[in-house]
């Protein structure tokens, strides 16, 4: 995979997956994470094992990884990366699956055969981790795919991998809505129209009471029904999207840590260093240093 720079020094990585081919299957054996953090045309399901203590940054998401891991990609603009971290293993295996999936409304993979792993891909535009006894699930499909020599058939048990990755519970999204840049879906217009609300005016003070009446609801009665519908308190789900703003300004302008804070509707620059710690791991100053280290995009 040939890095090519962009006038604007900015690398996009060229895969080998042609037009005409499906799937790109990479098998190997290493000692150390060395590929920068990138981006690319085309979908990924990385698989590793054997390297706990590897730091995967999948947008503004940054996990130290343990013995496994399995995480798929649907974003051409996703920025991903394992890095060594503390890592010592002798003998890190990955497995990197890459493919072209139309997922619009009316393609091959919107039917109803497909729907499960449709819905998945979708997710996975903000980067999808599987837990453990989903990996265990896929482990040997995963290992065998490289060692299928016939193309329908490899094909065949990717699809396979799919829908049982699909069909297991407790995958969560990696990057946040608005850092991801992923349009926002819900199921319940009430749900919908108070999130569209919440991503248009994330800047400005939102109160509870503002809220419910978009949803001509009572204060208790939103409350319980948005923690139902979206598994989240409305007043978390205002903080990740308020941090996956702040955190894309990080990375992507020169604008000040205070005037981030004020940008995303934070009144206090203290509270907000102390909301993006708790939440992310590191200060705001310490994820950008961190991002401008490694942002050479492949």
């Amino acid at each position: 995979m040939k890095p090519t720079p962009t006038p604007d020094h900015v690398f996009h990585e060229i895969t080998p997956l042609m037009d005409k081919d499906v799937l790109y299957i990479a098998d190997r054996h290493k000692k150390e994470f060395t590929y920068p953090i990138h981006n690319h045309e085309v979908f990924e399901l990385n698989f590793v094992e054997h390297a706990p203590g590897v730091r995967r940054i999948v947008g503004d998401s940054s996990e130290v990884i343990g013995e496994y891991d399995l995480v798929l990609i649907t974003s051409t603009d996703l920025e991903h990366v394992w890095m060594q971290n503390t890592c010592a293993s002798e003998d890190i295996h990955e497995i990197t699956v890459q493919f072209r999936f139309d997922l619009t409304s009316d393609s091959f993979f919107s039917k109803n055969p497909f729907q499960r792993i449709f819905t998945m891909l979708n997710h996975a535009r903000k980067g999808l981790a599987f837990p453990m006894d989903a990996i265990m699930k896929v482990y040997n499909d995963i290992l065998s795919l490289s060692s299928i020599t016939d193309r329908f058939d490899a094909f065949i048990s990717f699809l396979k991998i799919l829908d049982t990755l699909s069909r297991c519970e407790g995958a969560y999204t990696l990057a946040t809505t608005s850092y991801a840049k992923v349009k926002i879906e819900e199921d319940s217009h009430r749900i919908l129209k108070v999130k569209n609300y919440i991503n248009s005016h994330y800047m400005d003070e939102l109160k509870l009471n503002t809220l419910a009446q978009l949803a001509c609801m009572s204060d208790t009665a939103f409350s319980r029904f948005f923690k139902l519908h979206t598994g989240r308190t409305v007043s978390d789900y205002i903080i990740d999207i308020r941090l996956g703003y702040a955190a894309r300004m990080l990375v992507d302008t020169n604008k000040s840590i205070a005037d981030i804070c004020y940008l995303c509707g934070y009144n206090n620059l203290s509270n907000f260093n102390r909301v993006f710690k708790r939440k992310k791991g590191c200060s705001p100053t310490e994820f950008r240093e961190y991002y401008h280290k490694t942002k050479i995009i492949i």
